[in-house]
């Protein structure tokens, strides 16, 4: 293969590491979140084939991807944390790079940051960057308690470009007062809105999302860095037990990402003027031929509660832009917090859930595990040894924060390709210009239901979760059942809710539901 003829700021992908462990296994260490990303780091050094110690000493910039326990505000840290994840990181492995980055909340992140890093390295801004992130989640839990648990609290000097939480429009006290503080209860409202477009019964759309899940466990129970590596069938993971308990319907625990891991994960990006300069042979060279990062209207404002346009639009220009279709592809990974993340790219692209190719390189974020934010480095690091091992081949990963709100696709290839811009702020100017649903904040009168969940609690009890259209205006408002009104949530929880006539009430905790005409109040 040749390189003439590129220019020398082009950036290429050098060097890709995971580590990982699981509590009770063999070596297993307590490792800290800076300790395992370190880990990743000296793997993705040792990857690129050339000097680790010249390779560190190049390093410019590294960016951190944004730890759970920091992802937004008053969240613990029960075993202490790094005043500067990214610097501390970097001083474990001997690099000092000038510049740091801490990225915003978002499984979006490792994606945009490679895509970000790669321009930065266009314009000649950097040279060599690196994108590290890792959680230890189980272990914090699992040694919270203990007398003898470790101390994973540092502090590490220098300056720090920390880009704040990004939530904003992610969450709301609005939404958390109606049931939707997290993920489960608002990716079950666009998967049940579309189960109902679709047309499929409970039934048929719960066999569809086991067929869907079945062959990640195939891919997890073969990948070393996998959380949970059990290989599960379609039915398994959609039928209710102890075990795999109704989260928010229709999902069960074996349906959402899985959070209890310890991995980390790193990418290393370099100008090929510099991977010459360090002896990187030309074979672990893999160029980002598509990129892209757009961003979805609020939850609310969507015109179609079981859609993700603005990710269709993102992987479809990504694929543009490599100047390709999703038939050439050779390896895919697609985020899998759940399901609707993955059957929402499947049907904007005309990808068949059972694909041959298959949908996942890592096993996917409910059975590899969903390693906070920083999942789509692993995905990352896993296409890239894919594509070295069959040269001239393309792989894609599309990685999504929020509620289907960002996604950021990288399209990779070992085939050299210089940088090309994207469209991104034409294609996101598009969206932003698309009309809003208009809503009522304070909703009273009839309406029929758009769509729905009913959040189970782990103490046994339930309630209903409702978005539907007041029949007086056309407004959308959100709702959820009374303490105690078990009428209105046995509706929600069987047959097909959606389209049927319900009451809505507003009350100064929030706006009630009832399928009896006054409401309880609550």
């Amino acid at each position: 293969m040749t390189f003439e003829g590129l220019d020398p700021r082009t950036p290429v992908l050098v060097g890709v590491g995971q580590s990982s462990e699981r509590i009770g296994e063999p070596g297993y260490r307590r490792l800290s979140p800076v300790e395992l990303a370190a880990a990743a780091v000296r793997e993705a050094f040792a990857d690129t084939g050339a000097d680790p110690a010249r390779v560190a000493a190049a390093v410019d910039t590294v960016a951190g991807v944004r730890q759970f326990e920091i992802s937004a505000p008053g969240v613990p840290s029960p075993l202490g944390r790094s005043t500067n994840y990214p610097r501390s990181v970097a001083g474990r492995v001997g690099a000092d790079p000038g510049r740091a980055i801490l990225e915003v909340a978002g499984g979006q992140a490792p994606q945009h940051l490679v895509n970000e890093l790669a321009a930065t390295i266009a314009t000649g801004s950097s040279r060599v960057a690196l994108v590290v992130g890792s959680e230890a989640i189980s272990t914090v839990l699992h040694l919270a308690g203990a007398e003898d648990r470790p101390d994973f609290g540092e502090t590490a000097e220098g300056d720090l470009e920390d880009r704040g939480y990004g939530l904003e429009g992610l969450v709301s006290p609005f939404l958390a007062a109606h049931g939707l503080a997290g993920a489960p209860g608002q990716y079950a409202l666009l998967d049940n809105a579309r189960r109902a477009r679709l047309g499929q019964t409970r039934q048929e759309y719960a066999a569809g999302m086991g067929a869907l899940f079945a062959p990640f466990t195939r891919v997890a129970a073969a990948n070393p860095h996998a959380a949970a590596p059990t290989e599960r069938g379609p039915a398994e993971l959609v039928t209710p037990t102890e075990d795999n308990r109704l989260i928010a319907e229709p999902y069960t625990r074996y349906l959402v990402a899985r959070e209890k891991v310890n991995q980390g994960a790193a990418v290393l990006l370099m100008s090929v003027a510099e991977a010459r300069r360090l002896g990187v042979p030309g074979e672990r060279w893999v160029f980002l031929h598509g990129h892209a990062d757009l961003r979805e209207r609020d939850l609310l404002d969507r015109a179609d509660l079981g859609r993700g346009p603005a990710s269709v639009m993102a992987a479809r220009h990504a694929l543009e832009l490599a100047g390709i279709g999703v038939a050439d592809l050779h390896a895919i990974d697609l985020y899998s917090c759940f399901p609707i993340a993955v059957s929402n790219i499947c049907d904007g692209l005309g990808l068949a859930a059972d694909d041959p190719r298959g949908l996942t390189v890592t096993g996917g974020l409910p059975f590899f595990g969903g390693a906070g934010n920083n999942y789509s480095t692993h995905a990352i690091a896993e296409i890239v040894q894919r594509l070295r091992a069959r040269p001239g081949s393309y792989g894609m990963v599309g990685a999504n924060g929020g509620m289907l709100s960002k996604y950021s696709v990288g399209v990779y290839s070992t085939t050299p390709a210089g940088w090309r811009k994207d469209r991104g702020a034409a294609l996101q100017a598009e969206i932003d210009a698309w009309p809003a649903v208009r809503q009522a904040v304070r909703a009273d009168g009839w309406g029929t239901i758009e769509t729905y969940t009913v959040r189970h609690r782990r103490a046994g009890s339930r309630f209903g979760i409702v978005v539907g259209r007041l029949e007086a205006d056309g407004r959308r408002f959100l709702a959820t059942t009374a303490d105690g009104d078990e009428e209105t949530v046995a509706l929600l929880g069987d047959g097909e809710p959606v389209g049927r006539r319900v009451h809505v009430r507003s009350l100064d905790a929030g706006n009630r539901v009832t399928a009896g005409a006054a409401g309880t109040g609550g």
